[in-house]
C-alpha cells in the first residue's frame, strides 16, 4: 500500500494478513495462480474476512467512500418519486428489491417518502450478502421507521424465487462485481491472473483467456469497429447478463433502476485508457495498488453502460432511459425537494442542503461521473429521463 495512505491499525493489519494467507492457500491449491476476478471476489466477499463481509465502516465520512445516499436525504427522496410512479402503476402487491443496501440510508428515506406519496410496496426486500451490513441496516431501519413500515422490510439470502412485480434498485453495485481483466498479445486475448513472487507477495501474470472472455472481448471490438492494440489492458464483465437475470429473477412487470459510475462503451475503451478503470478506495483515498492489504480496501471498476443496456434488453426489458445522475435528479424534482427542505431549515441547514445538491449534481463531483439507467416492462418510465437522455451514445 502506498506510503502516503493512512496506516491501518494493528487489528486491521492482522485481519488483512489472515485474508492474505487464505488467498495464498487458494492460489497454491489452484496450481499457483487464480484469475484476478477470483482474487477480487475473495478480497471483497470472503466470508468473515472480505471487505464487505467484515465489520469495518465502509460508507460515509468515517469510511472509505461516500455514496449518493450518504450525502443526505435528497438523493433517495428524488429517486423515490420515480419508484412511486412505477409502484402506483403496478399491482398493490408490487415489491421493491434493493440490491446491496449499504448502510440502510437509501431504504430509510425511500420508505418514508413512499409512505408520504401513498406508494408503499407490499414488501421492501434487501438483497445483502454481508451479514455485518444486514445487522447495521436492520438496526438503523428499526430505529428510524415506524413499526408498521419497518414490518415491510425483509432481508434476502438470494433473489426472489417466485414471479413478482415491482422495482429493482441498485446503487453502486455493478462496479463491485468481481471483474475479469484482459489484455492482448499478438492479437490474442489473455486474462490477468494473480500469483505469488518468490517472497509470497501478490503479483499479476497473464494466461490465455477462456472461450467466454475471449468471445466477449471480440464482441466489444466488433462494437467499437476496431481491434484492441497489443498491450491494451482493461476490464470486462461477460457474466453481467447472467447476473442481471439472476437478481431480477421472475420479474414480470415493473422496472430496474441502476446508478453507478462509468461510461458508454466508446468512452470506456478509449485508446488512452489502456490500463482500464480498476482502482482501490481506502479511507477517502483513491489509488492503484489493488493487490495491497486485502480486505481493508474496496476494489472497483467503472461500468460499461453499453454492456448494461445489452444485458437489460437481452433479458426482455425495454431500455427506459440513460442519463447522467445530475440530469436524472434535476429532471425528477430535486430542486423542488430542496426548496421544501430549505423552508424547514435554519441557515446552517440551508447551507448543508445546498452543498448536498452541489455534490450530487455538479460535474466536478458526482453529477456527470455517475450515470442512471432504467429498464421497464409493461410500465412507462420514459418521463424520468426527459432531461438529458444519453441513450444515443450507447
Amino acid at each position: 500500500m502506498h506510503a502516503d495512505l493512512p496506516p491501518p491499525d494493528p487489528l486491521a493489519l492482522q485481519h488483512s494478513d489472515t485474508l492474505a494467507a487464505h488467498i495464498r492457500a487458494e492460489i497454491a491449491a489452484s496450481g499457483g495462480t487464480i484469475p484476478f476476478s477470483r482474487f477480487m471476489e475473495l478480497c471483497l466477499y470472503a466470508p468473515g474476512l472480505g471487505y464487505y463481509s467484515a465489520g469495518s465502516t465502509k460508507f460515509g465520512g468515517g469510511g472509505d467512500f461516500v455514496t449518493a445516499p450518504e450525502q443526505g436525504r435528497l438523493f433517495a427522496a428524488t429517486v423515490s418519486g420515480v419508484l412511486a410512479i412505477a409502484l402506483q402503476a403496478l399491482d398493490p402487491r408490487a415489491r421493491v428489491l434493493e440490491v446491496g443496501g449499504g448502510s440502510g440510508a437509501f431504504a430509510e428515506v425511500a420508505l418514508k417518502r413512499l409512505l408520504q406519496l401513498d406508494a408503499l410496496p407490499d414488501r421492501y426486500s434487501i438483497l445483502e450478502p454481508s451479514a455485518d451490513l444486514r445487522e447495521r441496516q436492520r438496526e438503523r431501519l428499526q430505529r428510524t421507521l415506524t413499526p408498521s413500515v419497518f414490518d415491510l422490510v425483509e432481508w434476502l439470502d438470494r433473489p426472489f424465487e417466485d414471479d413478482w412485480d415491482g422495482v429493482l434498485f441498485a446503487n453502486e453495485v455493478i462496479d463491485a462485481l468481481p471483474t475479469p481483466r484482459f489484455t492482448l498479445r499478438d492479437g490474442e486475448v489473455f486474462e490477468e491472473h494473480v500469483t505469488l513472487d518468490g517472497e509470497g507477495r501478490f503479483m499479476t501474470s497473464d494466461r490465455p483467456a477462456d472461450a467466454l472472455l475471449a468471445a466477449a472481448v471480440r464482441h466489444v471490438e466488433h462494437g467499437l469497429g476496431t481491434p484492441f492494440a497489443d498491450g491494451y489492458r482493461s476490464e470486462l464483465l461477460p457474466q453481467l447478463p447472467y447476473w442481471l437475470q439472476a437478481v431480477a429473477g421472475g420479474l414480470r412487470s415493473g422496472a430496474m433502476l441502476f446508478f453507478d459510475y462509468g461510461y458508454p462503451r466508446s468512452e470506456y475503451y478509449l485508446p488512452e485508457r489502456d490500463e482500464g478503470t480498476l482502482r482501490a478506495f481506502y479511507r477517502q483515498h483513491v489509488h492503484a495498488d489493488v493487490l495491497g492489504r486485502p480486505g481493508l480496501q474496496d476494489l472497483t471498476a467503472s461500468v460499461d453502460f453499453t454492456a448494461l443496456a445489452e444485458a437489460g434488453t437481452g433479458a426482455g426489458f425495454d431500455l427506459a432511459g440513460y442519463c447522467s445522475q445530475a440530469s436524472f435528479l434535476l429532471g425528477n424534482g430535486i430542486d423542488r425537494l430542496l426548496a421544501d427542505a430549505e423552508a424547514r431549515s435554519d441557515e446552517a441547514g440551508v447551507m448543508r442542503l445546498r452543498q448536498e445538491v452541489k455534490r450530487l449534481t455538479l460535474p466536478a463531483h458526482m453529477g456527470e461521473r455517475f450515470q442512471a439507467m432504467a429498464f421497464a416492462r409493461d410500465i412507462d418510465l420514459g418521463a424520468a429521463f426527459l432531461l438529458g437522455d444519453l441513450s444515443w451514445r450507447l
